[in-house]
């Protein structure tokens, strides 16, 4: 490895010579932001840890749908009960579609949903942040927390945050209307931006509970196995490719508790896998990380259980569009992007881009997280370890 690929790996892992830990690390009082399943979910974790919640949401049909239920509701694992929703005489989770009031005098901020919705949030937030808050990112996937770092720079904030990457939540999501069953999904990686603010991971950690620490956002982001393992096992399901689940006997029918995400998984698409992790570990390894998890562990951290509570739910047709989407924006194209610089050859990483762009219908592949859309360029080693160097240090 050149000394231009060290000096850029280990930008990303520099804490910021001058940051200061963040304060309150006590977190009293959190905004969530976004109203479908994954902020239901994180409001009522943080309601359950006796925490002041406000969620914020700019869609009135979502708030309405919170507003006339009797609450957010868990079943199956984790906090099991029901969280109400704006009451004056318990506690409950305060809705708003005002963004600056839902955030003014938050200790931690969660940034939900695809995408393209996190980054919405993190160009209207650049005005509104003030100096000790934490924004957490969950699911952030690849180059997440720089995304956010760089579109907050440009919006022009100058406050003193911290960014949490968190590669998933404690629990998979089935909704039903305002009930969401849950089942304990595995732990997942996590970083800070600037990095070495342990003290913001671990008041994270309190509501979000299956977190792993790791050096650098750049560490986390490598880590995130999510799309190695989702895109070929929705894309590939038919009937040339053998499922992972037993097989019935003619005029059988399966079992409810056997129709899981582990289930699409055969012999063949664990073939897949196997290629694009090899793939990811390449690239990984010229930015100077060689632990990354194996193909066998991402596939049990993503797809979960065959079955039990540890089970993760197929997703419907809507669902599984917009995970191929997500996946592809958020970690097929960022590893691509990488794999430029370090002249790696990624071809099935490429081909599963393209399948799913097939699929979708849209060239999704251009609106990918790439280095150099977040103010790092790919041609010149220099101006990247630059770069790199003042968005993950917090420089501004």
């Amino acid at each position: 490895m050149s000394g231009g690929f060290e000096s850029f790996a280990e930008a990303a892992s520099k804490p910021a010579a001058t940051a200061k830990p963040p304060a309150p690390l006590s977190l009293n009082r959190v905004a969530v932001l976004g109203g479908g399943e994954d902020a239901r979910l994180i409001a009522a974790l943080c309601l359950a840890a006796e925490t002041e919640v406000t969620l914020f949401s700019a869609y009135g049909a979502e708030l309405d749908m919170l507003r006339t239920s009797s609450g957010i509701s868990l079943r199956g694992a984790g906090p099991v009960g029901s969280y109400q929703v704006d009451r004056n005489d318990a506690p409950s989770v305060q809705t708003t579609a005002e963004l600056d009031r839902a955030v003014a005098g938050a200790d931690a901020i969660f940034l939900t949903g695809p995408v393209h919705k996190q980054r919405t949030y993190a160009m209207v937030l650049a005005d509104h942040l003030s100096d000790g808050q934490i924004l957490v990112l969950a699911p952030a996937r690849s180059l997440g927390a720089l995304e956010t770092a760089w579109y907050l720079r440009i919006g022009g904030c100058t406050a003193d945050v911290t960014i949490v990457e968190a590669q998933g939540l404690p629990y998979w999501v089935t909704a039903t209307g305002s009930q969401l069953h849950l089942s304990e999904a595995a732990p997942v990686a996590a970083a800070t931006l600037p990095a070495g603010r342990l003290e913001a991971l671990n008041a994270v950690s309190k509501l979000l509970t299956n977190l792993t620490p790791c050096d650098s956002v750049l560490a986390s982001g490598f880590a995130d196995g999510s799309a190695l393992v989702e895109i070929p096992s929705l894309l590939l399901s038919g009937p040339a490719l053998s499922p992972g689940a037993l097989s019935i006997p003619m005029g059988g029918q399966p079992l409810a508790e056997n129709q899981t995400f582990a289930s699409l998984i055969g012999a063949e698409h664990r073939a897949v896998i196997a290629r694009l992790t090899g793939e990811r570990h390449a690239v990984a390894k010229c930015f100077g990380l060689r632990n990354l998890p194996g193909a066998e562990t991402w596939i049990g951290n993503v797809a979960g259980a065959a079955k039990g509570d540890a089970g993760r739910p197929i997703p419907d047709q809507t669902a599984a569009k917009a995970m191929l989407r997500d996946g592809v924006i958020g970690s097929l194209v960022p590893l691509v992007s990488a794999a430029q610089i370090a002249g790696v050859d990624v071809p099935v990483t490429q081909s599963m881009i393209t399948l799913a762009s097939t699929v979708l219908g849209a060239d999704v592949a251009a609106a990918g997280r790439r280095l150099d859309t977040i103010g790092i360029t790919e041609n010149d080693i220099d101006s990247a370890r630059r770069a790199m160097d003042a968005i993950a240090t917090g420089a501004r």
